[in-house]
Protein backbone atom coordinates (compact mmCIF):
# COMPACT_ATOMS: atom_id res chain seq x y z
CA UNK A 1 0.00 0.00 0.00
CA UNK A 2 2.86 2.37 0.79
CA UNK A 3 4.84 1.75 -2.20
CA UNK A 4 1.35 3.26 -4.14
CA UNK A 5 0.51 5.85 -2.05
CA UNK A 6 3.98 7.19 -2.74
CA UNK A 7 3.59 6.98 -6.54
CA UNK A 8 -0.01 8.71 -6.06
CA UNK A 9 1.70 11.22 -4.29
CA UNK A 10 3.87 12.29 -6.70
CA UNK A 11 1.44 11.84 -9.11
CA UNK A 12 -0.89 14.06 -7.43
CA UNK A 13 1.44 16.92 -6.51
CA UNK A 14 2.98 16.80 -10.31
CA UNK A 15 -1.08 17.52 -11.71
CA UNK A 16 -1.84 19.77 -8.83
CA UNK A 17 1.40 22.09 -8.65
CA UNK A 18 4.02 20.50 -12.39
CA UNK A 19 6.53 20.03 -9.32
CA UNK A 20 8.55 15.97 -9.75
CA UNK A 21 8.97 15.03 -6.17
CA UNK A 22 12.12 13.33 -5.68
CA UNK A 23 10.94 11.51 -2.43
CA UNK A 24 7.74 11.00 -0.38
CA UNK A 25 7.64 10.08 3.52
CA UNK A 26 5.39 8.39 5.39
CA UNK A 27 5.03 6.89 8.85
CA UNK A 28 2.45 5.31 10.64
CA UNK A 29 -0.56 7.70 12.36
CA UNK A 30 -0.01 8.60 15.88
CA UNK A 31 -1.95 7.01 18.47
CA UNK A 32 -3.85 9.94 18.94
CA UNK A 33 -4.78 11.21 16.07
CA UNK A 34 -7.16 9.09 13.56
CA UNK A 35 -5.55 7.49 10.21
CA UNK A 36 -3.87 4.42 9.56
CA UNK A 37 -0.84 5.63 7.38
CA UNK A 38 0.59 10.08 7.79
CA UNK A 39 1.81 11.48 5.13
CA UNK A 40 5.09 13.83 6.28
CA UNK A 41 4.35 17.21 4.54
CA UNK A 42 7.26 19.33 5.96
CA UNK A 43 10.18 17.86 3.56
CA UNK A 44 8.17 18.73 0.66
CA UNK A 45 8.35 22.42 1.10
CA UNK A 46 11.41 22.37 -0.27
CA UNK A 47 10.05 22.20 -3.46
CA UNK A 48 6.46 23.51 -3.08
CA UNK A 49 5.89 27.18 -2.16
CA UNK A 50 2.49 27.46 0.24
CA UNK A 51 0.73 26.55 3.43
CA UNK A 52 1.30 23.04 4.95
CA UNK A 53 -1.97 22.63 5.48
CA UNK A 54 -3.35 23.83 2.84
CA UNK A 55 -0.82 21.43 1.02
CA UNK A 56 -1.87 18.58 2.45
CA UNK A 57 -5.58 18.76 2.52
CA UNK A 58 -5.67 19.22 -1.92
CA UNK A 59 -3.32 16.19 -1.83
CA UNK A 60 -5.74 14.27 0.98
CA UNK A 61 -8.54 15.19 -1.55
CA UNK A 62 -6.82 13.79 -4.36
CA UNK A 63 -6.37 10.74 -3.21
CA UNK A 64 -9.76 10.55 -1.54
CA UNK A 65 -11.07 10.04 -5.26
CA UNK A 66 -7.92 8.54 -6.83
CA UNK A 67 -7.48 5.72 -4.67
CA UNK A 68 -10.04 3.19 -3.84
CA UNK A 69 -8.84 2.37 -0.34
CA UNK A 70 -8.25 5.63 0.65
CA UNK A 71 -11.90 6.24 3.19
CA UNK A 72 -10.91 9.56 4.43
CA UNK A 73 -8.06 12.05 5.54
CA UNK A 74 -7.68 14.24 7.87
CA UNK A 75 -5.01 16.98 8.22
CA UNK A 76 -3.11 18.47 11.41
CA UNK A 77 -0.44 21.04 10.64
CA UNK A 78 2.33 19.30 8.42
CA UNK A 79 0.56 15.86 8.43
CA UNK A 80 -2.38 14.46 6.32
CA UNK A 81 -3.22 11.33 8.10
CA UNK A 82 -4.57 8.94 5.99
CA UNK A 83 -7.92 6.28 7.03
CA UNK A 84 -7.65 2.86 4.92
CA UNK A 85 -11.26 1.32 3.86
CA UNK A 86 -11.84 -2.05 5.75
CA UNK A 87 -12.17 -4.02 1.97
CA UNK A 88 -8.25 -2.99 2.06
CA UNK A 89 -7.35 -4.51 5.77
CA UNK A 90 -10.09 -7.62 4.80
CA UNK A 91 -8.12 -8.07 1.87
CA UNK A 92 -4.93 -8.01 3.58
CA UNK A 93 -6.53 -10.18 6.30
CA UNK A 94 -7.78 -12.50 3.55
CA UNK A 95 -3.62 -12.63 1.82
CA UNK A 96 -2.25 -13.29 4.99
CA UNK A 97 -4.94 -15.70 6.39
CA UNK A 98 -4.38 -17.78 3.07
CA UNK A 99 -0.13 -17.77 3.89
CA UNK A 100 1.54 -20.88 5.26
CA UNK A 101 4.04 -19.92 7.46
CA UNK A 102 3.11 -16.24 7.15
CA UNK A 103 6.22 -14.10 7.82
CA UNK A 104 8.60 -16.55 7.14
CA UNK A 105 11.07 -16.63 4.10
CA UNK A 106 11.58 -19.43 1.79
CA UNK A 107 15.18 -20.65 3.33
CA UNK A 108 18.38 -20.21 0.82
CA UNK A 109 16.45 -17.18 -1.41
CA UNK A 110 19.58 -15.22 -0.06
CA UNK A 111 23.18 -16.14 0.57
CA UNK A 112 24.60 -18.48 2.74
CA UNK A 113 25.61 -17.16 6.29
CA UNK A 114 27.69 -18.81 8.91
CA UNK A 115 27.01 -17.71 12.50
CA UNK A 116 28.93 -18.59 15.23
CA UNK A 117 28.07 -18.85 18.81
CA UNK A 118 28.77 -20.62 22.17
CA UNK A 119 32.29 -21.23 21.98
CA UNK A 120 33.15 -22.39 25.60
CA UNK A 121 36.86 -23.05 27.46
CA UNK A 122 36.62 -27.01 28.04
CA UNK A 123 37.97 -25.82 31.61
CA UNK A 124 34.53 -25.39 33.47
CA UNK A 125 30.96 -25.57 32.45
CA UNK A 126 28.81 -23.49 30.77
CA UNK A 127 27.22 -20.41 32.60
CA UNK A 128 25.02 -17.42 32.44
CA UNK A 129 27.62 -15.17 30.63
CA UNK A 130 26.96 -18.18 28.07
CA UNK A 131 23.40 -18.24 28.46
CA UNK A 132 23.23 -14.98 26.72
CA UNK A 133 25.72 -15.43 23.94
CA UNK A 134 24.05 -19.16 23.05
CA UNK A 135 20.39 -17.27 23.23
CA UNK A 136 21.53 -14.52 20.77
CA UNK A 137 23.51 -17.04 18.47
CA UNK A 138 21.05 -19.18 18.06
CA UNK A 139 18.17 -16.79 17.66
CA UNK A 140 20.41 -14.26 15.22
CA UNK A 141 20.94 -17.67 13.05
CA UNK A 142 17.14 -18.22 12.78
CA UNK A 143 16.08 -15.10 12.28
CA UNK A 144 18.42 -15.02 9.31
CA UNK A 145 17.02 -18.21 7.97
CA UNK A 146 13.63 -16.93 8.39
CA UNK A 147 14.48 -13.88 6.16
CA UNK A 148 15.54 -16.16 3.48
CA UNK A 149 19.36 -16.80 4.15
CA UNK A 150 20.97 -20.38 4.41
CA UNK A 151 22.77 -20.79 7.79
CA UNK A 152 25.60 -22.60 9.09
CA UNK A 153 25.49 -22.91 12.80
CA UNK A 154 29.07 -23.35 14.61
CA UNK A 155 31.30 -22.50 17.23
CA UNK A 156 34.66 -23.23 17.96
CA UNK A 157 35.68 -24.95 21.46
CA UNK A 158 38.62 -23.91 22.80
CA UNK A 159 39.96 -26.75 24.12
CA UNK A 160 44.20 -25.99 24.60
CA UNK A 161 46.11 -23.87 26.17
CA UNK A 162 47.18 -22.95 29.74
CA UNK A 163 43.62 -22.80 31.42
CA UNK A 164 43.16 -26.85 30.14
CA UNK A 165 46.00 -27.73 31.68
CA UNK A 166 45.45 -26.21 34.93
CA UNK A 167 42.04 -28.21 35.34
CA UNK A 168 44.61 -31.30 34.52
CA UNK A 169 46.83 -31.03 36.47
CA UNK A 170 44.59 -30.32 39.59
CA UNK A 171 43.06 -33.30 39.04
CA UNK A 172 45.99 -35.20 38.64
CA UNK A 173 47.35 -33.79 42.21
CA UNK A 174 43.46 -33.75 44.09
CA UNK A 175 41.33 -36.22 42.20
CA UNK A 176 42.40 -39.62 43.43
CA UNK A 177 40.90 -41.12 40.36
CA UNK A 178 37.53 -39.85 40.44
CA UNK A 179 35.05 -39.37 37.20
CA UNK A 180 31.86 -38.16 36.07
CA UNK A 181 30.91 -41.98 36.60
CA UNK A 182 32.36 -42.92 39.90
CA UNK A 183 31.03 -39.19 41.59
CA UNK A 184 27.60 -38.38 39.88
CA UNK A 185 28.95 -35.33 38.48
CA UNK A 186 28.80 -34.15 34.60
CA UNK A 187 31.63 -33.92 33.53
CA UNK A 188 32.35 -30.18 32.74
CA UNK A 189 30.88 -29.50 36.25
CA UNK A 190 33.57 -31.60 37.83
CA UNK A 191 36.75 -30.49 35.55
CA UNK A 192 35.60 -27.46 36.69
CA UNK A 193 35.49 -28.25 40.60
CA UNK A 194 39.68 -28.32 39.59
CA UNK A 195 39.97 -25.65 37.70
CA UNK A 196 38.47 -23.82 40.78
CA UNK A 197 40.92 -25.89 42.91
CA UNK A 198 44.18 -25.03 40.70
CA UNK A 199 43.25 -21.44 41.72
CA UNK A 200 43.18 -22.06 45.23
CA UNK A 201 46.49 -24.01 45.68
CA UNK A 202 47.74 -21.46 43.57
CA UNK A 203 46.97 -18.74 45.71
CA UNK A 204 48.09 -20.26 48.71
CA UNK A 205 51.43 -21.16 46.79
CA UNK A 206 51.66 -16.86 46.08
CA UNK A 207 51.24 -16.43 49.68
CA UNK A 208 53.84 -18.83 50.96
CA UNK A 209 56.81 -16.94 48.50
CA UNK A 210 55.56 -13.49 49.70
CA UNK A 211 56.00 -14.71 53.11
CA UNK A 212 59.67 -16.17 52.40
CA UNK A 213 60.33 -12.83 50.98
CA UNK A 214 59.28 -12.39 47.19
CA UNK A 215 57.64 -9.84 45.65
CA UNK A 216 53.97 -10.41 44.90
CA UNK A 217 54.68 -10.61 41.30
CA UNK A 218 57.63 -12.42 41.61
CA UNK A 219 55.42 -15.30 43.71
CA UNK A 220 52.83 -15.01 40.97
CA UNK A 221 55.37 -15.98 38.30
CA UNK A 222 57.31 -18.94 40.51
CA UNK A 223 54.72 -20.46 41.91
CA UNK A 224 55.49 -23.95 41.47
CA UNK A 225 51.66 -25.44 40.44
CA UNK A 226 51.44 -22.37 37.62
CA UNK A 227 55.19 -23.47 36.75
CA UNK A 228 54.23 -27.05 36.19
CA UNK A 229 50.97 -26.30 34.43
CA UNK A 230 53.27 -24.06 31.62
CA UNK A 231 55.20 -27.35 31.02
CA UNK A 232 52.31 -29.77 31.05
CA UNK A 233 51.47 -27.31 28.42
CA UNK A 234 54.88 -27.87 26.48
CA UNK A 235 54.77 -31.09 26.63
CA UNK A 236 50.85 -30.79 25.01
CA UNK A 237 52.46 -29.44 22.30
CA UNK A 238 55.32 -31.99 22.30
CA UNK A 239 52.82 -34.66 21.76
CA UNK A 240 53.15 -36.25 25.02
CA UNK A 241 51.32 -39.16 25.20
CA UNK A 242 50.23 -39.26 28.49
CA UNK A 243 49.38 -35.53 28.70
CA UNK A 244 47.91 -36.14 25.43
CA UNK A 245 45.61 -38.71 26.87
CA UNK A 246 44.63 -37.57 29.56
CA UNK A 247 43.74 -34.14 27.91
CA UNK A 248 41.29 -36.37 25.43
CA UNK A 249 39.61 -37.95 28.38
CA UNK A 250 38.92 -34.58 30.30
CA UNK A 251 37.69 -33.03 27.55
CA UNK A 252 35.44 -35.81 26.62
CA UNK A 253 33.75 -35.63 29.69
CA UNK A 254 33.29 -31.58 29.49
CA UNK A 255 32.04 -32.67 25.81
CA UNK A 256 29.06 -34.36 27.36
CA UNK A 257 28.40 -32.12 29.91
CA UNK A 258 27.97 -29.77 27.21
CA UNK A 259 26.01 -31.52 25.24
CA UNK A 260 23.10 -31.80 28.10
CA UNK A 261 23.02 -28.40 28.30
CA UNK A 262 22.84 -27.16 24.95
CA UNK A 263 19.88 -29.87 24.76
CA UNK A 264 18.21 -28.17 27.79
CA UNK A 265 18.81 -24.97 26.65
CA UNK A 266 17.36 -26.13 23.18
CA UNK A 267 20.02 -25.04 20.67
CA UNK A 268 22.29 -27.19 18.49
CA UNK A 269 24.87 -26.81 15.60
CA UNK A 270 25.59 -27.54 12.41
CA UNK A 271 29.41 -27.71 12.68
CA UNK A 272 32.23 -27.90 15.24
CA UNK A 273 35.47 -26.57 15.40
CA UNK A 274 38.38 -26.91 17.65
CA UNK A 275 40.94 -24.94 18.45
CA UNK A 276 43.81 -27.71 18.95
CA UNK A 277 43.01 -28.32 15.39
CA UNK A 278 42.98 -24.48 14.28
CA UNK A 279 45.63 -22.89 16.39
CA UNK A 280 48.05 -23.25 13.19
CA UNK A 281 45.93 -22.20 11.07
CA UNK A 282 46.95 -18.74 9.41
CA UNK A 283 50.34 -18.89 9.45
CA UNK A 284 50.38 -19.53 5.82
CA UNK A 285 48.63 -16.58 5.08
CA UNK A 286 50.75 -14.69 7.37
CA UNK A 287 53.92 -15.70 5.05
CA UNK A 288 51.53 -14.82 1.74
CA UNK A 289 50.68 -11.33 3.21
CA UNK A 290 53.93 -10.71 3.78
CA UNK A 291 54.95 -11.28 0.08
CA UNK A 292 52.37 -8.81 -0.93
CA UNK A 293 53.12 -6.44 1.23
CA UNK A 294 50.12 -6.29 3.43
CA UNK A 295 52.18 -7.21 6.72
CA UNK A 296 55.78 -6.16 7.53
CA UNK A 297 58.10 -7.98 9.62
CA UNK A 298 60.51 -5.89 12.53
CA UNK A 299 64.16 -6.24 13.34
CA UNK A 300 63.32 -9.18 15.97
CA UNK A 301 61.78 -11.32 13.14
CA UNK A 302 57.70 -10.51 14.97
CA UNK A 303 55.54 -10.09 11.79
CA UNK A 304 52.72 -7.25 12.04
CA UNK A 305 50.69 -5.11 10.31
CA UNK A 306 50.19 -1.28 9.58
CA UNK A 307 46.55 0.01 10.47
CA UNK A 308 47.47 3.69 11.81
CA UNK A 309 45.61 4.58 8.62
CA UNK A 310 42.23 3.56 9.73
CA UNK A 311 42.42 4.79 13.35
CA UNK A 312 43.64 1.87 14.67
CA UNK A 313 47.13 0.76 15.63
CA UNK A 314 49.79 -1.44 15.01
CA UNK A 315 48.85 -5.39 15.32
CA UNK A 316 51.15 -8.14 16.00
CA UNK A 317 50.01 -11.35 14.19
CA UNK A 318 53.36 -13.56 14.32
CA UNK A 319 55.55 -13.50 17.59
CA UNK A 320 59.57 -13.14 16.86
CA UNK A 321 59.93 -17.27 17.78
CA UNK A 322 57.48 -17.96 14.65
CA UNK A 323 54.15 -18.49 16.63
CA UNK A 324 51.23 -17.58 16.10
CA UNK A 325 48.60 -15.15 17.90
CA UNK A 326 45.06 -15.42 18.67
CA UNK A 327 44.69 -13.36 15.50
CA UNK A 328 46.50 -15.29 13.41
CA UNK A 329 44.83 -18.23 14.02
CA UNK A 330 41.49 -16.07 13.50
CA UNK A 331 42.27 -14.95 10.25
CA UNK A 332 43.25 -18.94 9.44
CA UNK A 333 39.79 -20.30 10.83
CA UNK A 334 38.10 -17.48 8.54
CA UNK A 335 39.29 -19.06 5.62
CA UNK A 336 39.49 -22.66 6.74
CA UNK A 337 35.45 -22.26 7.10
CA UNK A 338 35.06 -20.42 3.93
CA UNK A 339 36.93 -23.62 2.23
CA UNK A 340 34.98 -26.09 4.12
CA UNK A 341 31.31 -24.11 3.05
CA UNK A 342 32.50 -22.48 -0.59
CA UNK A 343 28.70 -21.14 -0.56
CA UNK A 344 29.12 -18.83 2.53
CA UNK A 345 28.96 -14.95 1.76
CA UNK A 346 29.11 -13.98 5.17
CA UNK A 347 29.63 -14.68 8.52
CA UNK A 348 28.78 -13.30 12.24
CA UNK A 349 30.49 -13.94 15.46
CA UNK A 350 28.54 -13.95 18.79
CA UNK A 351 31.23 -12.60 21.26
CA UNK A 352 31.15 -10.25 24.15
CA UNK A 353 31.86 -6.71 23.81
CA UNK A 354 35.39 -6.93 25.46
CA UNK A 355 36.28 -8.51 22.09
CA UNK A 356 35.04 -5.18 19.81
CA UNK A 357 38.23 -4.23 19.13
CA UNK A 358 39.62 -7.72 18.39
CA UNK A 359 36.84 -8.04 15.45
CA UNK A 360 37.44 -4.82 13.89
CA UNK A 361 41.23 -5.59 13.10
CA UNK A 362 40.29 -9.08 12.24
CA UNK A 363 38.01 -8.14 9.77
CA UNK A 364 40.01 -5.48 8.72
CA UNK A 365 42.96 -7.42 7.76
CA UNK A 366 40.44 -10.17 6.26
CA UNK A 367 39.59 -7.40 3.74
CA UNK A 368 43.19 -6.66 3.17
CA UNK A 369 44.10 -9.88 2.35
CA UNK A 370 41.54 -9.35 0.16
CA UNK A 371 38.65 -11.36 0.51
CA UNK A 372 35.34 -10.77 -1.02
CA UNK A 373 33.62 -12.36 1.75
CA UNK A 374 35.12 -9.78 4.13
CA UNK A 375 32.93 -7.29 3.58
CA UNK A 376 29.95 -9.13 5.06
CA UNK A 377 31.47 -10.35 8.94
CA UNK A 378 29.53 -9.06 11.62
CA UNK A 379 30.66 -8.70 15.25
CA UNK A 380 27.68 -9.72 17.51
CA UNK A 381 28.50 -7.49 20.28
CA UNK A 382 27.05 -7.95 23.31
CA UNK A 383 27.06 -6.74 27.13
CA UNK A 384 27.92 -8.70 30.44
CA UNK A 385 24.88 -10.29 32.19
CA UNK A 386 25.20 -8.88 35.71
CA UNK A 387 23.10 -10.71 39.20
CA UNK A 388 22.18 -8.82 42.06
CA UNK A 389 24.84 -10.23 43.68
CA UNK A 390 27.76 -8.66 41.72
CA UNK A 391 30.16 -10.37 38.74
CA UNK A 392 30.58 -13.56 38.40
CA UNK A 393 34.33 -15.42 38.38
CA UNK A 394 34.87 -18.91 37.27
CA UNK A 395 38.19 -19.60 38.63
CA UNK A 396 37.04 -18.66 42.29
CA UNK A 397 33.90 -21.04 41.68
CA UNK A 398 31.17 -17.71 41.77
CA UNK A 399 29.57 -18.52 38.53
CA UNK A 400 25.94 -18.99 38.07
CA UNK A 401 25.55 -22.47 36.64
CA UNK A 402 23.78 -22.30 33.60
CA UNK A 403 21.99 -26.16 34.16
CA UNK A 404 21.67 -24.90 37.69
CA UNK A 405 20.13 -21.35 36.63
CA UNK A 406 17.41 -23.81 34.19
CA UNK A 407 16.24 -26.03 36.90
CA UNK A 408 16.10 -22.63 39.22
CA UNK A 409 14.02 -21.19 36.66
CA UNK A 410 11.79 -24.14 36.51
CA UNK A 411 11.41 -24.19 40.43
CA UNK A 412 10.67 -20.37 40.05
CA UNK A 413 7.81 -20.41 37.31
CA UNK A 414 6.14 -23.58 39.65
CA UNK A 415 6.42 -20.91 43.15
CA UNK A 416 4.92 -18.64 41.11
CA UNK A 417 2.22 -20.66 38.88
CA UNK A 418 1.00 -22.24 42.77
CA UNK A 419 0.88 -19.06 44.08
CA UNK A 420 -1.38 -17.74 41.20
CA UNK A 421 -3.31 -20.82 40.93
CA UNK A 422 -3.25 -21.34 37.15
CA UNK A 423 -2.24 -24.61 37.12
CA UNK A 424 -4.19 -26.35 39.78
CA UNK A 425 -6.25 -28.64 37.24
CA UNK A 426 -3.35 -30.17 35.29
CA UNK A 427 -2.07 -33.63 36.27
CA UNK A 428 1.96 -33.53 38.10
CA UNK A 429 3.29 -34.39 34.48
CA UNK A 430 1.90 -31.80 33.07
CA UNK A 431 2.56 -29.22 35.76
CA UNK A 432 6.22 -30.10 35.40
CA UNK A 433 6.34 -30.11 32.12
CA UNK A 434 4.58 -26.35 32.23
CA UNK A 435 7.01 -24.97 34.73
CA UNK A 436 9.91 -26.34 31.97
CA UNK A 437 8.44 -24.22 29.59
CA UNK A 438 7.64 -21.35 31.25
CA UNK A 439 10.99 -20.83 33.21
CA UNK A 440 12.77 -21.23 30.19
CA UNK A 441 10.61 -19.01 28.19
CA UNK A 442 11.28 -16.56 30.94
CA UNK A 443 15.09 -17.05 30.76
CA UNK A 444 14.90 -16.82 27.22
CA UNK A 445 12.77 -14.08 26.77
CA UNK A 446 14.21 -11.59 29.13
CA UNK A 447 17.64 -12.03 28.00
CA UNK A 448 16.22 -11.45 24.45
CA UNK A 449 13.80 -8.51 24.52
CA UNK A 450 16.93 -6.56 25.37
CA UNK A 451 19.38 -4.72 23.09
CA UNK A 452 22.11 -7.00 22.44
CA UNK A 453 24.69 -4.31 23.05
CA UNK A 454 23.21 -3.34 26.66
CA UNK A 455 23.98 -4.95 29.69
CA UNK A 456 21.48 -6.53 31.50
CA UNK A 457 21.08 -6.88 35.43
CA UNK A 458 19.17 -10.38 35.18
CA UNK A 459 16.52 -11.04 37.67
CA UNK A 460 14.81 -14.66 38.01
CA UNK A 461 11.63 -13.85 39.86
CA UNK A 462 10.70 -10.46 37.85
CA UNK A 463 11.56 -12.70 34.09
CA UNK A 464 8.65 -15.25 35.40
CA UNK A 465 6.16 -12.27 36.10
CA UNK A 466 2.94 -13.01 34.35
CA UNK A 467 1.96 -9.39 33.69
CA UNK A 468 4.05 -7.25 31.98
CA UNK A 469 6.81 -7.47 29.00
CA UNK A 470 7.53 -11.20 29.84
CA UNK A 471 8.08 -14.58 28.47
CA UNK A 472 4.74 -15.92 30.76
CA UNK A 473 2.45 -13.25 29.96
CA UNK A 474 2.71 -13.83 25.89
CA UNK A 475 2.84 -17.63 26.51
CA UNK A 476 -0.61 -17.08 28.95
CA UNK A 477 -1.96 -14.90 26.26
CA UNK A 478 -1.06 -17.68 23.40
CA UNK A 479 -2.50 -20.31 25.72
CA UNK A 480 -6.18 -18.19 26.06
CA UNK A 481 -6.48 -17.78 22.09
CA UNK A 482 -5.92 -21.99 21.71
CA UNK A 483 -8.75 -22.21 23.98
CA UNK A 484 -10.75 -19.52 22.43
CA UNK A 485 -10.00 -21.68 18.99
CA UNK A 486 -10.57 -25.12 21.08
CA UNK A 487 -14.30 -23.71 22.08
CA UNK A 488 -14.90 -22.57 18.69
CA UNK A 489 -13.88 -25.45 16.84
CA UNK A 490 -11.34 -24.10 15.15
CA UNK A 491 -10.19 -26.40 12.53
CA UNK A 492 -6.80 -24.44 11.01
CA UNK A 493 -6.23 -27.25 7.92
CA UNK A 494 -9.99 -26.33 6.69
CA UNK A 495 -9.76 -22.97 6.97
CA UNK A 496 -6.37 -21.78 5.23
CA UNK A 497 -8.87 -21.75 1.80
CA UNK A 498 -11.42 -19.67 3.10
CA UNK A 499 -11.81 -16.23 2.67
CA UNK A 500 -13.17 -13.64 4.71
CA UNK A 501 -16.31 -11.04 2.89
CA UNK A 502 -14.69 -7.86 2.19
CA UNK A 503 -18.10 -5.96 2.87
CA UNK A 504 -18.00 -6.54 6.63
CA UNK A 505 -17.64 -3.25 8.97
CA UNK A 506 -14.76 -3.68 11.52
CA UNK A 507 -14.04 -2.66 14.62
CA UNK A 508 -10.95 -0.35 15.21
CA UNK A 509 -9.61 -2.75 17.45
CA UNK A 510 -9.74 -5.41 14.67
CA UNK A 511 -8.02 -3.38 12.35
CA UNK A 512 -5.54 -2.22 14.59
CA UNK A 513 -4.76 -6.01 15.08
CA UNK A 514 -4.66 -6.71 11.18
CA UNK A 515 -2.03 -3.66 11.06
CA UNK A 516 0.15 -5.05 13.45
CA UNK A 517 0.07 -8.51 11.94
CA UNK A 518 0.98 -6.93 8.42
CA UNK A 519 4.35 -5.45 10.20
CA UNK A 520 5.22 -9.13 11.54
CA UNK A 521 7.42 -9.82 8.03
CA UNK A 522 9.09 -6.32 7.75
CA UNK A 523 9.97 -7.09 11.63
CA UNK A 524 11.89 -9.93 10.61
CA UNK A 525 13.67 -8.37 7.82
CA UNK A 526 14.71 -5.92 10.34
CA UNK A 527 15.72 -8.01 13.07
CA UNK A 528 17.85 -10.18 10.41
CA UNK A 529 19.41 -6.81 9.12
CA UNK A 530 20.02 -5.62 12.54
CA UNK A 531 20.91 -8.84 14.01
CA UNK A 532 18.93 -8.14 16.98
CA UNK A 533 16.22 -10.81 18.11
CA UNK A 534 15.06 -8.14 20.66
CA UNK A 535 12.80 -6.12 18.02
CA UNK A 536 10.85 -9.34 17.49
CA UNK A 537 10.21 -9.87 20.90
CA UNK A 538 9.21 -6.48 21.40
CA UNK A 539 7.25 -6.48 18.73
CA UNK A 540 5.34 -9.93 20.10
CA UNK A 541 4.93 -8.04 22.97
CA UNK A 542 3.12 -5.52 21.30
CA UNK A 543 0.75 -7.83 19.28
CA UNK A 544 -0.02 -9.44 22.66
CA UNK A 545 -0.57 -6.45 24.31
CA UNK A 546 -3.42 -5.64 21.31
CA UNK A 547 -5.02 -8.88 21.57
CA UNK A 548 -5.63 -8.31 25.12
CA UNK A 549 -7.01 -5.22 24.20
CA UNK A 550 -9.38 -6.36 21.75
CA UNK A 551 -10.42 -9.52 23.92
CA UNK A 552 -11.14 -7.45 26.34
CA UNK A 553 -13.10 -4.44 24.28
CA UNK A 554 -15.01 -7.14 21.40
CA UNK A 555 -16.93 -10.01 21.78
CA UNK A 556 -15.74 -13.40 19.83
CA UNK A 557 -17.09 -16.05 21.17
CA UNK A 558 -20.53 -14.15 22.07
CA UNK A 559 -20.84 -12.72 19.07
CA UNK A 560 -24.65 -12.99 17.46
CA UNK A 561 -23.52 -12.33 13.26
CA UNK A 562 -22.17 -16.06 12.59
CA UNK A 563 -19.73 -14.16 9.78
CA UNK A 564 -18.45 -11.47 12.30
CA UNK A 565 -17.86 -13.94 14.89
CA UNK A 566 -16.15 -16.70 12.26
CA UNK A 567 -13.41 -13.58 11.42
CA UNK A 568 -13.04 -12.97 15.13
CA UNK A 569 -11.72 -16.40 15.42
CA UNK A 570 -9.95 -16.46 12.22
CA UNK A 571 -8.03 -13.29 13.34
CA UNK A 572 -7.35 -14.57 16.78
CA UNK A 573 -5.96 -17.83 14.83
CA UNK A 574 -3.70 -15.45 13.00
CA UNK A 575 -2.52 -13.35 15.91
CA UNK A 576 -1.30 -16.94 17.28
CA UNK A 577 0.30 -18.69 14.46
CA UNK A 578 2.68 -14.89 14.67
CA UNK A 579 3.05 -14.77 18.31
CA UNK A 580 4.02 -19.00 17.77
CA UNK A 581 6.38 -18.36 14.97
CA UNK A 582 8.00 -15.42 16.55
CA UNK A 583 8.35 -17.01 19.58
CA UNK A 584 10.14 -19.63 17.50
CA UNK A 585 12.95 -17.49 16.28
CA UNK A 586 13.61 -16.56 19.74
CA UNK A 587 13.82 -20.31 20.93
CA UNK A 588 10.47 -20.07 22.87
CA UNK A 589 7.72 -22.99 23.02
CA UNK A 590 4.23 -21.79 23.45
CA UNK A 591 1.91 -23.97 25.34
CA UNK A 592 -1.48 -24.56 24.04
CA UNK A 593 -2.59 -25.02 27.77
CA UNK A 594 -1.31 -22.77 29.87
Amino acid sequence: MEHQLVSKVKEAVNELYKVELPSVEFQPTRKDFEGDITLVVFPMLRYLKGNPEKIGSAIGEYLLKNVQDISEYNVIKGFLNLSLSDSYFLNAFNEIHSEKNYGIAKENTKGAVMVEYSSPNTNKPLHLGHIRNNLLGYSVAEILKASGNKVYKTQIINDRGIHICKSMLAWKRFGNGETPDSTGLKGDKLVGNYYVAFDKAYKKEIEQLVEAGKSREEAEQQAPILQEAQEMLRQWEAGNSEVVSLWKTMNSWVYEGFEETYSNLGVDFDQLYYESDTYLLGKDVVEDGLKRGVFYRKEDGSVWIDLTDEGLDEKIVLRSDGTAVYMTQDIGTAIQRVKDFPDITGMVYTVGNEQDYHFKVLFLILKKLGFSWAEHLYHLSYGMVDLPSGKMKSREGTVVDADDLIIDMARTAEEISKELGKLDAYSEKEKQNLYQIIGLGALKYYILKVDPKKRILFNPEESVDFQGNTGPFIQYTYARIQSILRKAGYDESNSENSSTKTTLELHQKERELIKLVQLFPETVQAAADQFSPALVANYIYDLVKEFNSFYQQVSILGEKKEEVRTFRVKLSAEVAAVIRNGFSLLGISVPSRM
